[in-house]
């Protein structure tokens, strides 16, 4: 069954290398990312800025590794449905009724079904850990800017992340090792503080008690687990992305035929009419936001929290029935994963099995602390 997962798939694939750390294994990149000669569309019609390759695309290949295609996406990472109006909407593995999540999509669905070992991706708003979490794999948002977005078309270069896909928490380390040159750790989970995200009315009930079976877990390990509140303006990430979006593609806004579908458009004009003072007053909430994470850190080593409100919605829903009532499915997902990319930490999203289904719980730690944060993944198992 096609799941509309492939944007670029061509006979012969990419290999630079036969030997390296990633010898035998292949991968796919999302279609933002350069890759000379490939095409790059980003799944939309509209015309598109010059993107260069990307840097660690190249570090992969040197490695040893096998680029085998790129993957569909949501048109320019704008959303995390999946949808785009070159293939439609991106179903998920698990359940094609349902959506596969996004922006990163064809990513994570290219994983799922063992079409490739890894895969690269983005993450402005939550768009690795979504997609991950909905189609039960890993995913990894480095620390912001750790891997190189240089060569990635843009959406928010605030926000902007790229990252990885992965069936296992040892292919992540083993590609961010290839990556960083960095060894790959092993950590046990004995005295470490962690902080659970208190969002209960945010998420369905049975994601709740998965979450908190989860926390549950890390106190058998030996972790010390207590409940934290935190608050974000809801405003603050929607209007700092919009606005680095619609300049972004400000070229195509200007044409009189723009290329992007409906729903996509209206978000870019919406960035457009954003003014100058009401862009930098969301850098100025960003900052101070950024100085109470640094007190949340003080107090926790890791920070966890559900990756999405309920199991993957049915295609064509666009709302969610939580505690607190219905909820628009945007703002249901964004406002769980968005805070941790417009604070620019690592997180990794671990995937929980539900229902024959999948959800996720992020796992959190400081600005660089990456390698740890992946070698305690790894005593998870």
């Amino acid at each position: 069954m096609d799941l509309h997962a492939w944007a670029h798939r061509p006979a012969e694939p990419l290999q630079k290398s036969s030997t390296g750390l990633l010898k035998g294994l292949t991968f796919s990149v999302k279609d933002l990312i350069g890759v000379s000669p490939w095409p790059l569309r980003a799944s939309t019609q509209a015309p598109l800025p010059h993107v260069p390759d990307n840097p660690v695309t190249q570090k992969l290949l040197l490695a040893g590794a096998t680029l085998i295609g790129k993957t569909h996406m949501h048109e320019i990472a704008l959303g995390i449905m999946g949808m785009n109006p070159v293939a439609g909407q991106a179903l998920n593995p698990l359940s094609p009724n349902r959506i596969s999540g996004g922006s990163s999509s064809g990513a994570a669905i290219t994983v799922a079904t063992r079409e490739c070992d890894f895969a690269l991706g983005t993450d402005t708003g939550g768009s690795i850990r979504i997609p991950a979490a909905l189609c039960g794999v890993y995913g990894f948002k480095p620390t912001y800017n750790l891997y190189s977005t240089q060569g990635v078309l843009p959406l928010s270069t605030t926000c902007d992340h790229l990252g990885t896909f992965a069936r296992n928490i040892h292919m992540l380390q083993l590609v961010h090792q290839a990556i960083l040159g960095e060894r790959p750790l092993h950590l046990s989970w004995k005295g470490i503080k962690v902080g659970l995200w208190n969002i209960r009315d945010w998420v369905s009930p049975e994601v709740w008690e998965t979450t908190e079976n989860y926390s549950h877990k890390l106190q058998r390990l030996g972790a010390q687990v207590e409940l934290f509140d935190f608050q974000v303006p809801t405003s603050t990430y929607g209007t700092i992305v919009l606005a680095e979006a619609a300049f972004t593609h400000r070229a195509a806004l200007e044409r009189e035929e723009k290329g992007f579908s409906e729903g996509t458009l209206a978000l870019l004009q919406q960035g457009r009419a954003i003014t100058a003072v009401q862009y930098l007053a969301a850098m100025k909430e960003r900052n101070m936001v950024r100085q109470d994470l640094k007190g949340l850190f003080h107090r926790y080593d890791v920070l966890i929290a559900p990756t999405v409100p309920c199991i993957a919605p049915l295609l064509g829903e666009d709302s969610l029935d939580l505690p607190e009532g219905k909820v628009p499915l945007r703002q249901a997902f964004l406002r769980i994963t968005s805070p941790w990319s417009l604070l620019g930490i690592p997180v990794v999203s671990v995937p929980l099995p539900l229902r024959g289904l999948s959800v996720g719980v992020q796992i959190m730690m400081p600005h660089g602390e990456d390698t740890r944060l992946l070698g305690l993944c790894a005593e998870l198992g």
